[in-house]
């Protein structure tokens, strides 16, 4: 079930790079006629110049073109902090190529012709990577978001409630009732949108993770 507020299929894009207007066209029509959202550049220089970090989707770019190659475009986008996942297309195989390409974090090197059946795999899986990253992105901050939300006594009681102590321990711990520890447990339960102690331990050991 889709969560409220994580990123959708839907709001992901196709990014075709080529120098090629006919390659162009061909793959955003037979991308098109499949569904994906399709925005097209004629150079990876247009591509950049363009470029928005809130983009969302994955790049198929050609590895030869006038000017800036593929690769070197894939290269710019790392060092620009952009997680977009990129597929490589070319009309010459070349194995060095093909390494430096995933080197680079590529999801695939597919030569030309491309087989239709490949090409689509490529871009689902760079779909699949898009949205564990973003809907990542959204379930920490909105970790973050709760955490920061408790105040400093809920804080500790909730320290002490991950390590498995029951209300009357951690009443002694911190010198007050058991009953006060019950309602500062209800208010971090309420807050943080959970039903159960293990969703607590679960919440805060994701938190810790990152």
């Amino acid at each position: 079930m889709q969560e409220q507020g994580e990123v959708q299929r839907s709001q992901l894009t196709v990014y075709v790079v080529d120098d090629d207007p006919a390659i162009r066209d061909s793959l955003s029509l037979s991308l098109s006629l499949r569904g994906y959202h399709i925005a097209q550049f004629a150079s990876a220089e247009d591509f950049l110049n363009a470029y928005d970090a809130a983009w969302a989707g994955c790049v198929v770019a050609d590895i030869r073109m006038p000017g800036m190659s593929g690769l070197q475009m894939q290269a710019a986008l790392t060092e620009r902090g952009s997680k977009l996942p990129v597929v490589i297309i070319t009309g010459h195989g070349d194995v060095p190529l093909a390494r430096t390409a995933f080197r680079g974090q590529a999801i695939d090197f597919l030569e030309k012709p491309l087989d239709d059946e490949h090409l689509i795999g490529a871009i689902e899986t760079a779909f699949e990577h898009e949205l564990g990253r973003m809907n990542n992105q959204i379930g920490n901050a909105r970790r973050e978001a709760m955490l920061s939300s408790l105040s400093p006594r809920e804080r500790e009681v909730m320290k002490f409630l991950v390590r498995g102590l029951h209300a009357k321990e951690i009443g002694e711990q911190l010198g007050i009732s058991h009953r006060t520890v019950e309602v500062h447990k209800a208010h971090i339960m309420e807050k943080m949108g959970v039903r159960s102690i293990i969703d607590i331990v679960r919440l805060s050991a994701s938190a810790a993770e990152q």
